[in-house]
């Protein structure tokens, strides 16, 4: 990369691919700094990224997905926007999805989902997962290899989501057909940033639970479905079928795709830095906190935004309202004042499970425990089924000169493809 001051951030090829050297690039100029092509202020360091999260009077999460695009649909207008924000929400990106809402619709939109993702549900989902992740290491452990997103890391993370919402056996393999989990060319469930699909996912998942849970309300059976129909608001009050369905269907989408990046960030440094494969077989009581530097060092979301909603400063810099936020939550994992030598995979720190992969504050990841059982399971699974995983070096070139490709997009950050070779365990 070269000149990385005139690099712009959210069309730049090469910055998609590795964004680490431009953040610290920002960094040197400060924790807060002003981006030169769109107007947007980008925020790397990790004080005050958690700072921006938890103060949701000054920051709305209104934009949270968009950012910058489309253009804001009102001329901000004195020190305090949040009327403007409201009269204009319906046309923001996803505007009626829980990501991008304020108190109080945001905690009313969340309690709907606390009711599905009770222990008991989420411990039963966990039982499922031991028995789905040996189903889908037996399609290819005879082959001695894979391509871990299409064979294992989709479908795997896809029907996890499936049977945690109660989706009916019968329906199931429709959704993974639907949802591309079950081919390697698939639709990409999450392609929350503008990138075209087949078929919207967002819709499909819509209308698909609104269907179930009319059937639920009508006739209720003894299953998650119905345990979400039958929800009602603190206040006691009944949502509308789509106000129930809104919070389940984001969880699914958003969740089948940082987890499905959170999978292929651990598998690849398995492969990258084998001394780890023995060491979490003798130890796999390490596990945790090795999917947790993994998330540190590779997290699945890139950059998460805010819009000013009151002026206000943060890291020293004024921000007036109607300010556009970048939160650069995998540079603020890489911030050396808070994470020592933050560019080196420590699965040993001490400070480990302070990274923000997952947010913070009211918009912390509602999947977050999900998405770590799934990684425990799959990395506890795979060393205890595969001897000698290797990075596959006719796909992804020798280990002194690795050629990986990440999807294109300034959102998300994951491999497009992860090859892998292995000698199936005795």
């Amino acid at each position: 990369m070269t000149d990385l001051a005139a690099v712009d951030f959210f069309s730049d090829p090469a910055v998609s691919q590795s964004p680490y050297e431009y953040w610290d690039y920002l960094r040197e100029q400060g924790p807060v700094v002003r981006e030169p092509h769109h107007d947007v202020v980008a925020v790397t360091g990790y004080q005050e990224v958690m700072a921006a999260f938890k103060d949701h009077d000054s920051f709305s999460a209104v934009n949270a997905i968009g950012g910058p695009f489309p253009p804001l649909p009102f001329v901000p207008e004195g020190d305090d926007i949040t009327n403007q924000i409201e009269a204009h929400r319906h046309l923001f990106p996803i505007y009626e999805h829980m990501v991008v809402m304020d108190p109080p619709a945001h905690e009313k939109a969340r309690s709907l989902l606390s009711k599905l993702l009770t222990p008991r549900r989420l411990k039963e989902n966990e039982e499922y997962m031991w028995r789905l992740v040996d189903r889908q290491i037996d399609q290819f452990i005879e082959r001695g290899r894979c391509e871990f997103l299409s064979e294992y890391a989709k479908p795997f993370a896809t029907s996890a989501i499936i049977d945690l919402l109660g989706v009916p056996e019968a329906d199931r393999p429709e959704f993974l057909a639907a949802l591309g989990a079950e081919r390697p060319d698939g639709n990409r469930v999450g392609a929350l940033d503008g990138e075209p699909v087949g078929l919207d996912p967002l819709k499909y998942l819509d209308d698909r639970f609104v269907g179930y849970l009319a059937e639920r309300r009508r006739e209720p059976q003894d299953d998650v479905l119905s345990g979400m129909a039958a929800a009602v608001y603190p206040d006691g009050s009944t949502p509308e079928l789509i106000e129930v369905a809104k919070p389940a269907t984001f969880l699914f989408a958003a969740g089948q795709e940082t987890v499905t990046k959170l999978l292929s960030a651990a598998v690849q440094t398995l492969g990258d830095r084998p001394e780890y494969q023995q060491m979490l077989r003798e130890k796999p009581d390490r596990i945790p906190t090795f999917i947790e530097e993994a998330l540190r060092m590779h997290s699945p979301t890139k950059i998460d935004f805010r819009l000013v909603r009151k002026t206000t400063t943060l890291g020293g810099m004024h921000l007036a309202a109607g300010t556009i936020v970048m939160l650069c939550l995998g540079a603020a994992n890489r911030d050396p004042r808070k994470f020592e030598n933050p560019h080196e995979f420590r699965p040993d720190r001490k400070n480990v499970r302070e990274h923000i992969a997952f947010g913070r504050g009211i918009h912390t990841c509602a999947g977050a425990p999900l998405a770590r059982v799934e990684g425990q399971i799959t990395v506890r699974r795979l060393l205890d089924r595969m001897r000698d995983i290797r990075i596959d070096e006719t796909n992804h070139g020798p280990a002194d000169d690795r050629r990986y490709a990440y999807e294109p997009t300034f959102l998300l950050r994951g491999l497009t493809e992860l090859h892998i070779e292995f000698e199936p365990s005795a």
